[in-house]
């Protein structure tokens, strides 16, 4: 058996030197192997020892098994990490990036190995690995033509970045969904309709690049995933998005945001909360106007060409309730606060109503009690380089304003001149 993965090997006479290990794995091919005819070992039920290649030393270095492990470190098994101690010689054999599940079976074999058991699994033997065997390693696959694809065999569990161009794939292969150490994975030129809640599974995605493909939507359950925590650069554009979910804006460390050439006719109204954005590109859309936060928003380039932006209209729209509802009364206490709340304290309905509560001018929120007016806005106030609206030269674009009373919206009619 033999496993593809990351190895650093830590002796634990280091501390005691003063002295600390590099803290960095290599490329290498872990085998659980049969030793040589005549060896001593080969006496008894158990043969197997453990045998450590790299590209520098394809023979590689092989530590007895049978009663030498001192103890398994398995708590982060399902990433694709393991430890094992050997008593000698007395060092941390720390494995990385490996597949999941054939490191649970290389486990496994090895405690058998070491309690002196019949190893179930067919055994290698030991002989220096090809050089061929180090392609289970790759770290970067690019793939841009159909006859490339591969079908019969899996993706290197090992890849950081993945390109799958000019495919004519109709969805995402479940096999890349796999690849827990993808940190960029460009799917454009395809024919993908749908993303599956699975990408949301890749932890340490930080690029996700699905230009000219055919997506009518992004869903939302990948806006309450780990991508969260995780991605920078999103591509959507050249597809065909008509809007993206308020739950968008909580994917909150993203850097560059492409939309162009797709079919918005409006942005997620709580974009101001990407406080990390700096590149944003809505060019060819069909944006009428911009959503109120969209002033918070502090940009290097912004890029809002050829959209069929309004005119600021004149007459404001009313939708103020004296007195006060107590759903809206309440609304505003429990935003106003930053109470907790959600679907296992109050119904989800009502979830839904607070996640899309509108922010006043004043800074103050409401619900359903407001005035709702446009204004425009300099683009230059929130991006340092703006490409122009039109072929007109302007820097201008319409803008919505809401004002939660009539006195908010009396202090600031200026606004709106």
């Amino acid at each position: 058996m033999r496993l593809c993965c990351e190895v650093d090997v830590v002796s634990r006479h280091l501390p005691a030197l003063g002295l600390k290990s590099r803290g960095k794995g290599v490329q290498a091919v872990v085998s659980l192997c049969l030793p040589p005819r005549g060896n001593e070992l080969q006496s008894g039920p158990s043969r197997a020892c453990l045998l450590i290649s790299t590209r520098k030393d394809k023979q590689g270095t092989r530590y007895e098994l049978k009663e030498n492990i001192e103890q398994l470190f398995i708590k982060f098994v399902d990433e694709g990490k393991a430890t094992v101690r050997l008593k000698e010689p007395p060092v941390d054999i720390c494995l990385s990036k490996a597949n999941p599940g054939s490191l649970k079976s290389f486990l496994s074999a090895s405690r058998m190995a070491h309690r002196g058991c019949d190893v179930s699994i067919p055994l290698s033997t030991l002989k220096p690995v090809k050089t061929s065997e180090f392609e289970n390693l790759k770290i970067k696959m690019v793939i841009t033509s159909k006859k490339d694809y591969p079908l019969s065999k899996n993706f290197p569990y090992s890849l950081e970045h993945l390109q799958v161009s000019h495919c004519r794939l109709a969805r995402i292969d479940m096999r890349m969904l796999c690849l827990k150490n993808l940190k960029k994975l460009d799917l454009s030129h395809n024919c993908i309709k749908k993303l599956p809640a699975t990408i949301g599974d890749l932890t340490h995605l930080q690029e996700l690049n699905l230009k000219d493909n055919h997506l009518e939507s992004f869903n939302v359950s990948l806006c309450l995933s780990t991508l969260q925590k995780s991605l920078q650069s999103l591509d959507l554009s050249k597809n065909k998005i008509k809007a993206l979910p308020v739950q968008f804006c909580q994917l909150r460390e993203l850097i560059h945001l492409n939309l162009n050439d797709n079919e918005l006719i409006h942005l997620p109204f709580k974009i101001g909360q990407l406080t990390n954005l700096r590149f944003l590109s809505a060019a060819r859309n069909k944006l009428t106007n911009l959503p109120c936060e969209f002033k918070n928003l502090s940009l290097e380039y912004l890029d809002l060409f050829e959209n069929t932006f309004e005119k600021p209209g004149v007459l404001p729209i009313v939708k103020l309730q004296v007195p006060l509802t107590l759903l809206e009364a309440c609304a505003r206490t429990i935003l106003s606060y930053r109470i907790p709340y959600g679907p296992n304290i109050i119904p989800f309905h009502l979830c839904r109503d607070l996640d899309t509560a509108k922010t006043c001018v004043c800074g103050r929120f409401c619900l359903e009690s407001f005035i709702q007016g446009t204004t425009t806005i300099n683009l230059h106030s929130v991006a340092h380089t703006v490409v122009l609206v039109d072929n007109m030269a302007r820097m201008e674009a319409p803008i919505i304003s809401y004002f939660c009373s009539l006195t908010c919206y009396v202090n600031s009619s200026d606004l709106l001149k």
